[in-house]
């Protein structure tokens, strides 16, 4: 049963309730055109559709806060989890699906990404202790109270795949590119919170982001590409595709990387006839449909990275298993950190 690409909205975000799907892609999309996704990526997302996802479009809302977004992706999660395995049952479709958090991937393009990455590092056991030898206590108790006011028992996103699309870690002055005023907002505490610096410090003193795959393209300037390292030090220092993938690849599970040709915007589009139209007039009008790659690349990864999910979950009952022999054979209560999970 192939079903029809159709968003309603639920909650506060568009969705497209697959009858028989296979898994649930919530996707957050970059500022302005992240706010419409259901007209700028539409095409992207059809594809998804089309290869058995329910697609949860979560509109892009402007802050400089973006803990406070990123947790608010997280609640959101969890009111559409209820709302969809009701809505399901209602139309006669597969349901059960939508209970299990296992079965959820976070997408994300440009800016978005930086959100999915903040809830990857709360995943982590060690996300209080980074955050306050980071930033202090009284940054980690904001965190805490915005998970709090949340309604979540805690903000994580542990064995759920991630697929960042041209990922863009945003400073203050990404939004605002006048240098002296961007400068001016972090000076009074006004600023993207948290910064590039600081986004970055999280990621590389995490142990996750082991179920994490980076789609970048040859010709964007604004998350960088991985022609970047041959480039002059201050376009390889800003090149957030060039330091995520330096970083990643250390991990248990490398990550999954392929640089496609395009732009930033390349994401954006919809259909029409055997072309698609990005909607962009900054970049490429039309494109043929034949010279495109990008779904066909995310629906690979997407795979690929369920497999991984599988394969970590084997790994972890395995040690489970050894950490309970050494109990039983020692009388050891140590306690071991599982958390190279996610």
């Amino acid at each position: 049963m192939p079903g029809t690409f159709k968003f309603s909205p639920i909650s506060f975000s568009w969705v497209a309730i697959h009858p028989q799907p296979k898994g649930v892609i919530q996707f957050i999309g970059g500022a302005f055109f992240g706010t419409f996704p259901t007209v700028f990526y539409r095409y992207f997302l059809q594809t998804l559709f089309e290869e058995g996802y329910t697609i949860i479009a979560l509109p892009f809302r402007f802050s400089f806060r973006h803990w406070a977004i990123a947790i608010d992706l997280l609640k959101e999660q969890e009111i559409l989890r209820h709302e969809l395995t009701e809505i399901a049952n209602k139309l006669g479709y597969q349901n059960e699906i939508y209970q299990d958090k296992a079965n959820y991937f976070w997408l994300g393009h440009s800016l978005g990404c930086k959100y999915i990455a903040l809830l990857e590092f709360l995943s982590g056991q060690q996300w209080k202790q980074i955050t306050e030898s980071s930033l202090g206590q009284a940054a980690y108790q904001q965190i805490e109270a915005l998970i709090v006011s949340a309604g979540l028992e805690n903000a994580s996103i542990l064995d759920q795949p991630s697929l960042l699309i041209a990922p863009d870690i945003s400073d203050t002055e990404s939004a605002i590119p006048v240098r002296p005023i961007a400068h001016f907002l972090d000076r009074i505490g006004l600023g993207a919170k948290p910064t590039r610096d600081q986004t970055q410090r999280f990621v590389e003193r995490s142990l996750l982001f082991n179920l994490t795959a980076l789609i970048s393209f040859d010709s964007d300037t604004l998350a960088g590409s991985e022609t970047d390292e041959c480039r002059s030090e201050d376009v390889r220092s800003n090149s957030d595709v060039l330091w995520l993938f330096g970083e990643l690849k250390k991990r248990k599970f490398p990550i999954l990387h392929k640089e496609l040709e395009g732009k930033h915007l390349e994401p954006l589009g919809v259909k029409i006839g055997e072309f698609i139209v990005d909607l962009n007039p900054f970049d490429i009008f039309i494109k043929p449909l034949q010279r495109r790659q990008l779904e066909q690349f995310a629906i690979l990864f997407l795979d690929e990275l369920k497999q991984r999910q599988s394969q970590l979950s084997v790994d972890l009952e395995s040690l489970e298993d050894d950490i309970l022999n050494s109990k039983k054979s020692s009388n050891s209560t140590r306690p071991i950190s599982l958390e190279a999970k996610n």
